[in-house]
């Protein structure tokens, strides 16, 4: 046991912006699911960006491996500890997390829970991003492109992740409307790209004759890994979207190997959970949610996402309302 909470230290040091704040210095903590997932990245960026211009320490709290319960729970206790003035939040899983949530609340620190809706415990504020409106919208995109008509493969991410089940609703919204083009194959891919290669070179393989128009992906590592498949089987890409607008997805847009990709980039949830965090700290009034307005990137705008999303501007929660 000891070894075990030897090794967690090791992973939470690692995973900490350690700076020395001054004695009246704010610090807040930033709760991210894993580090390497582009969206987590963004997330970090933009809540280090508002904090920086508003002369407030932040503390990053990462698990070494995503959906890890155990270790978030760890790090909430480490947090506590730190005796934090506020913390930014997103679950490793929204209702495994919720007693950790509550010894936040026992304690009176201001939640502000970001990107995964928890089921339960007492919160400041929600911000998150349109799932399913940005699944519908890439969608049509996708089926506009397909003239209404022919083969399709979606790929869906974790029926667990509440980001998406709402994409996998907005997706069967949208076939709603487009009768003529036929689901050949639905199913998880685990938001995986390997997962996701896998999958299309089996059914490649199992069915050589069978024309492909279009793969609708849950998330850009899909959609890559459809692209993968694709390629080393020999065979013509069918048109293919996802969702993120990733840096490698937009080089695809650009280069004419991907249609188009839904623009979630955890950037927006970063810069304004932290500027609701500092609000709330200097008793400011801040809205109870903030559900982000989002596009989708193609030929005809991709070149304003070009830049990589944690080295973007942050968005102010004025600019959000304006929209």
């Amino acid at each position: 046991m000891q070894h075990q909470r030897a090794r967690l230290a090791v992973a939470i040091a690692g995973s900490l912006w350690l700076a020395a704040p001054s004695a009246a210095a704010e610090t807040i903590g930033v709760f991210t699911k894993s580090s390497g997932n582009p969206i987590a990245r963004a997330l970090r960026a933009g809540a280090d960006a508002v904090a920086k211009a508003n002369n407030v320490t932040v503390f990053h709290y990462i698990p070494t491996s995503p959906d890890n319960v155990p270790q978030q729970t760890f790090l909430v206790e480490e947090a506590l500890r730190a005796k934090h003035d506020a913390i930014v939040f997103t679950p490793v899983d929204i209702k495994a997390m919720v007693p950790a949530v509550q010894k936040i609340n026992a304690a009176g620190v201001p939640l502000i829970n970001v990107s995964d809706r928890l089921t339960a415990g007492d919160v400041v504020a929600f911000i998150g991003s349109d799932d399913y409106s940005i699944a519908l919208d890439t969608a049509r995109t996708l089926l506009k492109a397909m003239g209404g008509k022919g083969n399709l493969v979606v790929l869906e991410g974790p029926e667990t992740v509440p980001t998406a089940v709402a994409r996998l609703r907005g997706f069967k919204d949208a076939l709603k409307e487009a009768p003529e083009v036929k689901a050949v194959l639905s199913k998880n891919a685990n938001y995986a790209r390997p997962a996701a290669a896998d999958l299309i070179k089996a059914m490649l393989k199992a069915n050589t004759a069978q024309q492909i128009d279009g793969i609708l992906a849950a998330n850009d590592a899909m959609a890559l890994g459809a692209i993968e498949a694709f390629k080393d089987a020999k065979k013509k890409l069918p048109l293919v979207v996802g969702i993120n607008a990733s840096k490698e997805a937009v080089d695809l847009i650009k280069a004419g190997e991907m249609l188009a990709s839904g623009d979630y980039n955890g950037l927006v949830e970063g810069c304004l959970g932290a500027e609701i965090a500092i609000r709330t700290l200097h008793k400011q009034p801040v809205p109870k949610e903030v559900m982000a307005k989002t596009a989708v990137v193609d030929k005809a705008n991709y070149q304003a996402y070009e830049t990589p999303a944690e080295r973007r501007p942050c968005p102010t929660l004025e600019s959000m309302a304006a929209k």
